[in-house]
């Protein structure tokens, strides 16, 4: 079973990161987006971002070089990555729940980082500095990874309840949604109670760990927690294909979409993708667009679809 517990692990990782690298080449290739002028936004110099302003107030601004407020940014996306502000701002009952299984989720990463760097520590010397870091750092991911591992199974099962007995998220809850919750609850409550109860003489997590990176068969482990450990690398390949890999498409959201307010100058990048924009053939099922297919951007930009309308109704009499 050791064996199989390592390959499924190297799989899943493999799988998860080939899943996420197709998913940050697709969206990037995607056609330019329609602005969406929504101020103010966080790049902006701090004083006009207080009250929605933007560089477009600047007289002459196309003559000034765009300056880019990066402490804006990060600011913001560390609140939202973290702290989940919108949903907490927007929909109360669930940040709760949803910020208890995120915040697992960051602190299981962490613990991870703690348990490679243990690992690369050990590797590295036997000197006595080294290996008091080894010593710190080992428990710190045991016991993260114990506080991860609780605060998911607690954060799903929330959820889990929220959208199966709160009636205003019946329209937003589809069986996608509770599969996946029941997957986080099952895999990681096998890796608590299958590492809680495992048999005396089985491998702790740090030599689980040192197993893991050196393919030790010899080890033994509890058929709970190896379970659990095939489920959760499981779950780990599962998630790129899944809408739960927003956390990729929000980056695009935020940095494609809403802050998006380059310049398009002349010679730019900016101004290729336009052009190139231009020459699609749109099909929008509103018919005043007139967005049929055999149009193109530009022709639907430059005509009024109004006045063609009275045209053609004209011509008909």
């Amino acid at each position: 079973m050791t064996a199989a517990v390592y390959l499924a692990i190297y799989f899943g990782l493999f799988i998860f990161l080939a899943g996420c690298l197709r998913r940050i080449l697709v969206y990037a290739r995607t056609p330019l987006h329609l602005r969406w002028e929504i101020y103010p936004l966080p790049h902006e110099h701090p004083y006009r971002a207080a009250y929605g302003g933007s560089y477009f107030e600047t007289q002459e601004w196309w003559r000034q070089p765009q300056v880019t407020n990066r402490r804006g940014e990060w600011r913001v996306m560390i609140e939202e990555i973290l702290f989940l502000k919108s949903l907490r701002e927007y929909n109360r009952r669930l940040w709760l729940p949803s910020f208890l299984f995120h915040f697992g989720l960051y602190i299981a990463i962490a613990a991870v980082a703690c348990a490679a760097l243990a690992l690369a520590c050990g590797q590295l010397s036997a000197t006595s500095q080294i290996t008091g870091l080894v010593h710190v750092l080992a428990p710190i991911a045991m016991f993260s990874a114990a506080i991860a591992a609780t605060l998911i199974v607690a954060g799903a099962f929330w959820l889990l309840m929220r959208r199966t007995a709160d009636p205003a998220l019946k329209n937003s809850t589809h069986a996608g949604d509770i599969f996946n919750l029941l997957f986080f609850i099952v895999a990681f409550t096998l890796l608590i109670g299958g590492y809680m109860l495992r048999a005396p003489g089985t491998a702790t997590l740090g030599e689980f760990a040192r197993g893991a990176v050196h393919f030790d068969r010899s080890i033994t482990m509890g058929s709970a927690f190896g379970a659990g450990l095939i489920l959760a690398s499981t779950l780990l390949a599962y998630i790129p294909f899944t809408h739960m890999a927003h956390f990729i498409a929000k980056y695009f959201t935020w940095h494609a979409v809403r802050w998006d307010d380059r310049r398009n100058e002349r010679g730019s990048v900016l101004e290729d993708k336009v052009a190139a924009s231009l020459g699609y053939k749109p099909t929008w099922s509103a018919p005043h667009v007139g967005a049929d297919g055999q149009r193109t951007w530009a022709e639907i930009a430059t005509t009024n679809p109004t006045r063609e309308a009275q045209t053609t109704r004209e011509a008909q009499k």
